[in-house]
């Protein structure tokens, strides 16, 4: 096995997930006709002319809220306002505000020392992509049968591609082994509007393998890879990992991956994954019996966790990657395929108060979804997409001040971002789990950073609990202990942390008052 190094950055990274059509749009950027209103709900099919200038207005935005790097979804032209519907992957879309507007927002957020991440849509293209055009129109005589999974029967006869077929016809849009007997050519999850590169032609494998030397090179810090489970092969990743490795050594390699990713993150492929099993058990816990299970993103059941299961869950977590690929893990809350947080949880801030503590205090990269942090909401996509109210009567102002604060303490406690993790306990009865974070002194550092730690509870029940949780060999005998967060007094008597209620629904953060 060959050994994980990840980019060091990540491991004290703070993400801000943009879905670029519904973040900002600025006047210098010139606009279709025909766009949806900002602020109406969303619909599936319609622009509302989001563009990256808009995001390079308000780079001060997320400066003062903390964040070190940006991940958005795709960038490049497309006929969809998502863009996973890519025509030309060298070409920025111009509805965002084409190449010069991204090298604009680029330079300026690597001046404020942000990071900027691009989605890589490699598994499949659009209708409108070249090549498949040429096969559109050429048939059996294009010379680019080999690009896509065509039924080249249907070609010889004659047959057209069916490429925009009427639902009318009740075609199975969900079922991937139609595809090819239906429209005549493989699409990702019989979607006709996205036929499934073949990624065994070798000219396939080098146009993509070109594009993303090409981004790096243009000054982008990584990948974000949609679906790369549906590339299901090694050789390929490998393959990706080299050039754009070669190119960057510090590019971060992100995969799309919803379930166990340990196959990935094996120091060959990619250096984290987008951690849907941090999220779930987030939404488990904090969300509780307010959780609403009827969803099931990524077709995964939500439930109810208590705190023991919470407990064993993270354990399981923290089990399942090298340490390396655990340090640089993408956390998230929210995405652009779910529901958001506050939605799956019946709008429940508190909830969403305390994972976010959680979030911030657990190893890898937290990623906050474009606002969640001022109290956005939304159900299943479309609506989980709604554009971003620069309104600020509209947001959220305690929410936001408490996202601030989480992020300010993660970026003030190195502990909180690369010491280890410690189980401390886990209360059913009355929704305790309490963990510390730790940099021993006695331990070498990469970057030389003092020995620190730091113990989490948080209470996740309905009432006051005091505190006396286990503390073997955290802290010197009978240590006196500060709240970096709330207002709890503690101290170590016989190994263990005992102090003053916290409350329902918050948080402490303690550590030494000598340290």
């Amino acid at each position: 096995m060959t050994e994980l190094v990840t980019p060091e950055w990540v491991k004290d990274a703070i993400f801000y997930q943009v879905f670029p059509d519904r973040f900002a749009k600025s006047n210098r950027v010139e606009k279709p006709a025909n766009l949806e209103p900002w602020d109406s709900a969303p619909t599936t099919h319609s622009f509302k002319g989001g563009d990256l200038m808009g995001v390079a207005e308000h780079l001060g935005y997320l400066k003062e809220l903390g964040i070190t790097a940006i991940s958005f979804n795709p960038i490049f032209q497309s006929a969809s306002n998502h863009r996973y519907h890519t025509h030309d992957y060298l070409r920025v879309d111009p509805i965002l505000g084409g190449d010069e507007a991204f090298r604009e927002l680029l330079d300026a957020a690597h001046a404020k020392g942000i990071r900027v991440v691009l989605d890589g849509v490699f598994n499949h293209a659009s209708r409108g992509f070249y090549q498949f055009q040429q096969t559109l129109e050429n048939g059996i005589d294009s010379p680019y049968l080999d690009w896509f999974h065509f039924d080249e029967e249907r070609l010889q006869a004659k047959n057209q591609l069916d490429a925009y077929p009427g639902r009318e016809r009740g075609i199975n849009f969900g079922r991937r082994e139609d595809s090819l007997r239906e429209l005549g050519y493989r699409a990702w999850f019989q979607l006709p509007a996205l036929p499934k590169f073949n990624t065994e032609t070798e000219a396939v494998r080098r146009f993509i393998f070109g594009v993303a030397s090409h981004w790096i090179g243009f000054g982008i810090d990584g990948w974000r890879l949609d679906v790369p489970g549906d590339i299901d092969d090694d050789v390929f990743w490998r393959e990706f990992r080299r050039i754009v490795k070669t190119a960057n050594p510090e590019a971060y390699i992100v995969g799309e991956v919803w379930g166990d990713a340990a196959r990935w993150l094996q120091g060959d492929q990619f250096d984290a994954v987008m951690n849907y099993v941090f999220n779930r058990a987030c939404l488990g816990f904090f969300g509780d019996q307010k959780l609403d299970t009827s969803r099931r993103p990524g077709g995964y059941h939500l439930r109810p966790l208590r705190a023991s299961e919470f407990a064993d869950q993270i354990d399981d977590l923290l089990d399942l990657y090298p340490w390396q690929a655990t340090l640089a893990q993408l956390n998230l809350l929210s995405s652009h395929d779910m529901p958001r947080f506050l939605t799956l949880v019946q709008e429940d801030k508190q909830a969403l108060k305390l994972a976010t503590l959680f979030q911030m205090t657990f190893p890898g990269a937290p990623s906050i979804y474009y606002g969640d942090e001022i109290g956005m909401v939304g159900g299943p996509d479309p609506d989980c997409r709604r554009a971003f109210p620069w309104d600020d009567s509209r947001w959220d102002h305690d929410l936001l001040h408490f996202f601030r604060r989480a992020v300010a303490l993660r970026r003030e406690h190195p502990a909180l971002r690369r010491g280890r993790y410690i189980r401390l306990h886990a209360d059913d009865e009355h929704a305790i789990y309490a963990f510390a974070r730790q940099i021993s002194p006695s331990l070498p550092s990469s970057d030389e950073i003092d020995g620190e730690t730091l113990v989490v509870v948080l209470n996740n029940g309905p009432r006051a609990w005091k505190v006396d949780i286990p503390a073997e060999e955290l802290f010197s005998h009978e240590a006196s202990l500060h709240d970096l967060w709330g207002s709890t007094e503690a101290h170590v008597v016989d190994e263990r942390i005992v102090g003053t209620d916290l409350q329902a629904g918050t948080g402490a953060v303690l550590m030494a008052h000598d340290a």
